[in-house]
């Protein structure tokens, strides 16, 4: 008998693992398939989801192959003794390459055979097909659905950690879902997730409209009691920022993990955010008494594999969240999680991308916990307090909230839905987001204008990697050969490794020089270029133009980026063409270079900051830039407020980049006036000739709006500032110096209707006459208006007459002989009989030639002096 085949005898390992508790869901599983065609799996780490579901309904576990055999058909019958063949191959979604490859040794192994038998695995690098099971990633598995909707052979789809909300799975379901309800109603469909949270899985697996929702089948947990240690630092920590994690709270993990190692047994797994703090931390545990292992999804096959087989000595495990649900590490029993986490943020409006560290959800801090209790009792080390747990957020972010959803985009346009509309998504995308992802497919000729696919745009699709990145293959193989094109992308297609530093082009000669790989990044470096090269058409040119590294891989660059070309700007760092600022760091070796132009690979836009971070660029010049971003090319006429005054220019742009400039001579008008325009928003309207006259008018017709409202007109401002255009042009004004020729004092007067105009002096009137004979001007700058007047010049003057038709009654400010206030009033008659008692006690001594009468209601009024004695 074949040894890969399925009536071979199971191995010890296969009865063993036989025995795991999802074992007792298969039957409800089966049935559920065989009834509905699709169901919702929940079952908690630990319980056989990844390996031994997929071999039972694969008929390769005997007894648990369902009430049909291997296939769970009704039409089959019991299956008692050995499993029978499987109608159509097992086709099994994770969401990362480290899961997958771990998923397909686990249960090759457990068939006691290698992968590629009847257990097969296909990622990005590495293509080894099954005869019966085939372990892909969820990139992997959409890539194939636009060439193969139908799926040809596959009988059943696993999406396995489907809670996790990566956008590929989601994406992945839903395009499972249309092709099930269009054009395989056979295809069965399991969403895999390890929490019980299955509602909307189970909604979307169902009818379609939530009436009628897919069975969901649950698993028994398998965990041991995990005991919580909760270990916040001695000081609060300052809040994630960026990317930065405060080197305390690293210190702090580190600290927590010595204690681990002398308070518990057994190995340790501990959670960080990122590959840079695993490598901090295990700086930090130098000399611990355990193996340490740092794992992430830059990790060497050979580290994963030590990982997930027995250690001989204690272990200290460094991982990522990728250790959270999709591998099972033997020997944990303790585990420590930092309470960190990264996520993708997006800023649509300048086109960076970049990670932020999160506070991990609750229902992660669950999900790492659990990792202590798969086989026997553990404990977690928690690095802050029982308080601020409660304040965790529930559950992450699903990422098509947070990512950019240019790919996507490109993915559902081809599939036939530019707008995704019709998927049957767990979350809708954001219209922002898909509105930006729109215009950059636009822009790479991918999309029509209402967002169809053109043939370009499948022809992007197919390479596998980011549209932008696919545009930077294509177009960029004509110009610097298909090989050296395919170098570059593969070098932009995942992080650079730390220590990388920022100039892309020295990390490309390293990798190109150091000949057979001697690291991870270099291995995958080299299967992707490969790929690549393959990828592109029959016709591309092998080798392009000799050229420099720099002008190569500048070239890629920026066909990839046109929006992050950079040139320098006064002072210091560049301007992007985007419009956006980017500094090099301090001390770099780009830095120290200076370059007048740049090709920016990578950049971040940390919080707060102006300008963007600078990770990865390649020095260009001028031509490789007006080559690489020709559609961000641009000439015209410029008439602009500039440095004060209106400055007329004939200027060449690349995006936001100046080029070049010269003198316009003769501008257009409306151009002039829109830039004088904007320099009265910018610098005021006190830019025209406000005289005194111009003044009291404007604050006599603020006080009739104000008291009287429309018709009055408003001259506020913003008001006045749509009036301009025409006060402009009666001016015949061109710069900055002819504004000062607008005649203010008419313009104002224009402003009246008719109406308004004949009665303003009666509503407001500029001057008062007063008792003693004298015309006192009204000041109406102030909320009430104001007649400041001597007091002497008021005696017999019972009341001040109102104004705007007697609404409004004047303020007198009453003056002393030196012209200071003595006395404030809005009722005179009020203040001779009560107020100038005291008013004439404190200053006729001061002011004896001023007259200061006893009954100043009755005295006559007089701007003179007594005559001298």
């Amino acid at each position: 008998m074949h040894p890969t085949s399925p009536e071979a005898a199971p191995s010890p390992r296969l009865r063993e693992a036989a025995g795991l508790p999802v074992r007792h869901a298969l039957p409800a599983l089966h049935t559920a398939l065989a009834g509905r065609g699709a169901a919702v799996l929940a079952a908690p780490p630990g319980t056989g989801k990844t390996t031994l579901v997929p071999l039972a309904l694969a008929g390769l576990v005997p007894g648990l192959d369902g009430p049909g055999g291997a296939a769970g058909g009704p039409e089959r019958g019991p299956a008692p003794g050995p499993a029978r063949e499987p109608a159509g191959k097992v086709l099994v979604l994770e969401p990362r390459r480290l899961a997958a490859r771990a998923a397909a040794r686990r249960m090759a192994w457990l068939l006691g055979e290698r992968v590629g038998g009847r257990v097969g695995i296909t990622v990005r690098g590495e293509h080894r097909p099954g005869a019966l099971i085939e372990v892909v990633t969820t990139g992997v598995v959409l890539q194939r659905l636009q060439d193969d909707p139908e799926l040809a052979g596959v009988g059943t789809v696993i999406l396995d950690e489907c809670h996790e909300r990566h956008l590929d799975a989601d994406t992945a379901l839903a395009f499972l879902l249309d092709v099930r309800a269009t054009l395989r109603p056979d295809l069965r469909l399991v969403a895999a997730s390890a929490t019980a949270d299955t509602g909307p899985w189970a909604r979307l697996l169902g009818d379609g409209d939530g009436h009628r929702a897919a069975p969901v089948v649950e698993t028994e947990a398998a965990l041991h009691p995990v005991e919580v240690v909760w270990a916040p630092p001695d000081r609060p920590p300052p809040p994630p920022h960026g990317m930065r994690v405060d080197p305390a709270v690293l210190a702090h993990v580190a600290a927590t993990v010595r204690r681990a190692l002398a308070e518990r047994g057994g190995d340790v797994l501990c959670f960080l955010p990122g590959v840079g703090e695993i490598a901090r931390v295990a700086g930090l545990l130098g000399g611990v008494p355990a193996e340490l292992l740092q794992v992430h999804g830059q990790a060497p096959p050979s580290v994963q594999d030590a990982v997930l087989a027995p250690g001989e000595r204690r272990r200290v495990v460094l991982a990522t969240s990728v250790a959270e649900s999709s591998l099972t590490v033997p020997g944990v029993r303790v585990v420590v999680d930092s309470g960190l986490a990264r996520e993708p943020r997006t800023d649509h409006a300048r086109g960076l991308g970049a990670l932020t560290t999160v506070r991990a959800s609750r229902a992660a801090a669950e999900q790492r916990a659990g990792r202590a209790g798969r086989e026997a009792p553990g404990t977690v080390y928690r690095c802050w307090s029982e308080a601020e747990h409660h304040r965790l957020p529930a559950r992450p972010r699903p990422e098509i909230e947070l990512a950019d959803l240019t790919g996507f985009a490109l993915r559902a346009a081809c599939w036939g839905d530019p707008g995704a509309a019709g998927l049957a998504l767990p979350d809708p995308p954001p219209p922002a987001a898909m509105e930006a992802a729109r215009a950059t497919l636009h822009a790479l000729g991918a999309v029509t204008g209402e967002g169809r696919v053109t043939g370009r745009g499948r022809l992007l699709a197919g390479v596998g990697v980011h549209p932008r990145l696919a545009r930077a293959l294509l177009d960029g193989s004509r110009r610097v050969g298909r090989r050296a094109a395919a170098q570059v992308v593969a070098l932009l297609s995942e992080p650079p490794p730390r220590g990388a530093g920022d100039d892309l082009t020295a990390a490309w000669r390293r990798l190109r020089r150091d000949g057979p790989p001697a690291d991870a990044h270099a291995a995958r470096w080299r299967d992707e270029a490969r790929r690549l090269d393959k990828a592109l058409p029959a016709g591309a040119p092998s080798a392009g133009p000799r050229g420099q590294d720099d002008t190569v891989a500048g070239t890629v660059v920026a066909l990839a980026f046109p929006e992050r070309v950079a040139r320098a700007r006064e002072g210091s760092g560049h301007l992007m063409a985007s419009g956006t600022g980017a500094d090099l760091a301090a001390g770099s070796a780009l830095a120290a270079a200076r370059p007048e132009w740049l090709a920016i690979a990578s950049a971040d836009r940390p919080a707060g900051a102006a300008s963007a971070r600078i990770r990865q660029a390649v020095v260009i010049d001028e031509d490789v830039a007006r080559f690489a971003a020709a559609p961000l090319l641009s000439a015209g006429d410029e008439v602009a407020w500039r440095d004060g005054d209106v400055a007329a220019r004939r200027v060449e742009r690349l995006g936001a980049i100046e080029l070049s400039a010269g003198p316009l001579r003769d501008p257009s008008p409306g151009l002039v006036r829109e830039a004088l325009l904007d320099g009265l928003r910018a610098e005021g309207l006190g830019l025209l000739n406000w005289t005194l006259a111009a003044v009291a008018l404007r604050a006599r017709l603020a006080f009739c709006h104000g008291a009287l409202g429309d018709p009055w007109p408003a001259v506020d401002e913003d008001a006045l500032l749509e009036r301009v255009p025409d006060w402009l042009d009666a001016a015949r004004a061109r710069r900055r110096s002819d504004l000062r020729r607008v005649d203010v004092v008419a313009a104002l007067r224009g402003l009246l209707p008719w109406e308004c105009a004949a009665r303003l002096d009666e509503m407001a009137p500029e001057r008062v006459e007063v008792p003693s004979g004298s015309r006192v001007r009204v000041d109406y700058s102030g909320e009430r208006p104001v007649l400041a007047v001597k007091l002497q010049e008021l005696f017999g003057w019972d009341a001040a007459p109102r104004l705007a038709g007697g609404r409004v009654p004047l303020v007198v400010h009453l003056l002393s002989p030196a012209g200071r206030p003595a006395a404030v009033t809005a009722d005179l008659a009020s203040f001779w009989r009560e107020g100038y008692k005291a008013v004439r006690a404190e200053l006729r001594g001061r002011y004896p030639r001023h007259p200061w009468p006893e009954d100043p209601a009755g005295a006559a009024p007089t701007r003179r002096l007594n005559p001298r004695r």
